[in-house]
């Protein structure tokens, strides 16, 4: 099946989902790309300024995605997700408001909190709109959509610099606002489940979830490694030819393939079933980093001539195929699986915790692998692929330890040890209060439970 008719496959809610991750990051990468640029020459700030801003909206989007997974599941994901859009569409209109520090401060924020609403909250209604033998499908194409606005964002991006900064700032304001107005006047109302816990006992229930805490740990050094497309291996392009420029390659090799690619890989790759799938993406990320190291002898001194340049950087693009390659493998099922943990009105909360963790554990190995670079003498010493490619193996063996000890959720699917009704939930997992459907006060409008839920699996 072509990406094209899979798409077509597809609810219309789910399709708008779909383009509206497309338009989220272009909107985002029309942008934040071109941020920091911006404050250091138009408006003057010192470089310490600039990390204040820069740093504030990153720690308003990753401190907060908990709550936003709560509100999703509080109060519905479609209102949040609407929310969310609203509000970085007010986060970025500042951006070409006013260049006083107060402005830039507050635009920083909301368009932080705003990625902190939307994003567990548009995973959770996906996973929640989608059969559960299709989430992996539906998150395959929810990667194709990002990745195609993560490579179209900077393009229009860039065409707007040409103008002026605040060009641009309107610009993608004015991406958001659409989508605000297309998700209220199309997008459907998921049930709500009320479950009469209050948020404490909600963040209670999934932070005592062992496995799921475990499946977290185990997948952080995924998005560690996703981040040195942005870190390890722009500098590895600088050094190997001498020009900043040649970033832009990496990026057009990852996106490239991921438009390729996706739907066709995870097709096959879920043949291997789940836990073996993630296993071996996060592996193939990890062992893209050796193909640098390998090339070292190769690549070491000064680059000597434009021949010369395309042969350094070869190994750099090579290590970035593979790491895109890597996660167009073990995503889409690391995506399926977290609300595959959770109980049916806690899908949103699963996905903030996940994602706050990662995020966290991903900020501290960026910094180890920078730290690595600084010891070893830059991308050029051997040190920062090793922990590199030492994060992906890593996470590979413990994927596979989790999966053998059955720890892994099955994602609803028949699974050759029994459905993931019967497999899904160990005796060892934190259960839900006993008297919670009994004396919870579901939504007028909340959905029945499906045979083999036992009140407690996501729908």
């Amino acid at each position: 099946m072509t990406t094209r008719r899979l798409f077509l496959s597809f609810p219309v809610p789910v399709r708008l989902l779909l383009v509206n991750q497309f338009g989220v990051n272009t909107g985002f990468y029309l942008l934040v790309p071109f941020l920091a640029g911006y404050l250091a020459d138009d408006v003057g700030m010192s470089a310490a300024l600039v990390g204040v801003v820069l740093g504030v909206r990153n720690l308003s989007q990753q401190g907060m995605f908990l709550l936003g997974g709560s509100a999703s599941d509080r109060l519905g994901a479609r209102g949040v997700i609407i929310a969310g859009c609203a509000l970085r569409t007010v986060g970025f209109g500042l951006f070409a408001l006013d260049d006083s520090v107060a402005v830039l401060l507050t635009a920083s924020v909301l368009s932080g909190l705003a990625g902190a609403l939307f994003n567990p909250a548009v995973r959770a209604y996906l996973a929640d709109a989608v059969e559960p033998e299709r989430r992996a499908e539906a998150f395959a194409l929810f990667n194709v959509f990002a990745n195609a606005g993560a490579l179209v964002g900077p393009l229009l991006g860039a065409a707007m610099l040409a103008w002026h900064f605040r060009a641009g700032a309107v610009v993608a304001a004015t991406v958001f606002a659409v989508l605000t107005i297309a998700q209220a006047w199309v997008l459907p109302a998921r049930p709500v489940t009320r479950s009469g816990r209050t948020v404490a006992a909600d963040w209670r229930l999934c932070l005592g979830d062992r496995r799921f805490l475990a499946f977290t740990f185990a997948l952080s050094g995924l998005y560690a490694l996703q981040n040195q497309l942005y870190l390890v291996l722009p500098m590895e392009a600088e050094r190997a030819t001498g020009h900043g420029g040649a970033t832009a390659v990496l990026f057009l090799v990852s996106t490239g393939a991921t438009l390729a690619w996706q739907v066709r890989v995870t097709r096959r790759a879920s043949r291997s079933g789940r836990g073996r799938a993630i296993a071996c993406g996060t592996a193939l990320m990890g062992t893209a980093f050796l193909v640098p190291l390998a090339a070292l002898p190769l690549t070491s001194g000064d680059p000597d001539g434009s021949g010369s340049a395309v042969v350094r950087m070869l190994p750099v693009c090579a290590a970035a195929l593979l790491l895109a390659l890597g996660v167009m493998v073990a995503q889409p099922f690391v995506m399926e699986l977290i609300p595959a943990y959770a109980r049916s009105d806690l899908s949103g909360t699963y996905f903030g915790v996940f994602y706050t963790v990662s995020g966290v554990i991903a900020a501290l190995g960026s910094a180890a692998v920078g730290q690595a670079a600084d010891f070893g003498g830059g991308t050029g010493g051997w040190t920062p692929w090793l922990v590199c490619a030492a994060l992906g193996l890593g996470s590979a063996a413990a994927v596979l330890r989790l999966d053998r000890k059955g720890a892994l959720a099955h994602g609803g699917i028949e699974s050759k040890g029994g459905s993931a009704a019967e497999t899904d939930r160990p005796d060892d997992r934190p259960q839900a209060l006993p008297d919670d459907h009994k004396h919870g006060t579901p939504h007028e409008d909340a959905k029945p439970a499906r045979p083999g839920d036992h009140g407690q699996s996501r729908p």
